[in-house]
């Protein structure tokens, strides 16, 4: 597999991608995958000189919890950290619209997953303007104010803050997880059918859904105006979970690699007694 495929690139539109992709083999090369992930996780955090921030991008039920739950399942717990932004708080809504997120970055040595992300601002907001009034941004007086260049500008704010965070040591990958109408039909019958799954049930996901042409269109222009070499996106096929959590940890593990983490070596005064604290230990 060649993760590049699933780049996003200015010369192409969404629907020059597919939502479904399917490989037999997914679940049993995840499970690969993801030791190496883990490992790679361990010797970054060693090192201290990096950390890596996900950021998963999706409609609703594209997949993104049950990805984070499979793709980190061997990663040690304290190594990554998740991050499920909802609707602001009153706490959040009196900083500006990244602040929530730059206090949520990943220390170096760890992962960090962002479950939708500072997008929503340029996303959601867009949909629906009137939630950007919460803000109270003195120049924004009505939605007339909330115009394409509004939102280009917030645009290129994130590309500032991403290009920021990223000359400062994180490992940026972004992954929108491209799910196909018909089967975001079938995963919300599915939550309706089966009475364990009620309760992810939300009757606001079908007033979202009539809004799917429009959430498309937003899809687009951020993916088209955001995509940088140091903060790329990918669009994954995510018809098919297992195949779509396996493209999205292949591409992790291959962007840790590049890195050549190195454990950092033991002082040589601690090296020349090694002998010595051996013996310590022996003789107890």
């Amino acid at each position: 597999m060649n993760t590049d495929t699933y780049k996003f690139s200015k010369e192409v539109t969404l629907s020059h991608f597919t939502t479904k992709e399917v490989d037999e083999k997914a679940k049993k090369k995840l499970k690969k995958v993801r030791k190496e992930i883990s490992e790679l996780q361990d010797t970054m955090y060693a090192e201290g000189k990096y950390s890596m921030l996900i950021c998963l991008q999706g409609m609703d039920t594209s997949g993104k919890d049950s990805l984070i739950r499979e793709v980190f399942k061997d990663v040690n717990a304290r190594g990554v950290v998740v991050h499920s932004f909802k609707v602001p708080t009153e706490l959040e809504l009196k900083h500006d619209f990244l602040w929530r997120h730059y206090i949520a970055l990943p220390a170096k040595g760890k992962i960090g997953v962002f479950n939708r992300t500072h997008y929503e601002n340029v996303l959601v907001t867009r949909v629906h303007p009137e939630y950007v009034f919460g803000e109270n941004i003195p120049t924004v007086k009505s939605l007339e104010d909330l115009n394409d260049a509004f939102y280009h500008d917030r645009m290129e704010r994130i590309n500032q803050f991403e290009k920021h965070i990223s000359a400062n040591g994180t490992i940026i990958l972004k992954f929108f997880l491209n799910v196909s109408k018909e089967e975001q039909k079938n995963r919300l019958l599915r939550r309706l059918d089966i009475p364990e799954k009620n309760w992810k049930f939300s009757s606001g996901d079908l007033k979202e859904r009539k809004l799917w042409s429009k959430y498309q269109e937003c899809y687009e222009d951020l993916l088209n105006k955001t995509n940088t070499d140091y903060a790329p996106w990918y669009v994954v096929p995510a018809d098919d979970k297992p195949t779509a959590r396996y493209i999205v940890g292949k591409t992790i593990s291959e962007e840790l690699k590049k890195y050549g983490f190195k454990e950092p070596a033991l002082a040589q005064k601690d090296l020349d007694k090694l002998d010595e604290f051996k013996a310590q230990l022996n003789n107890e």
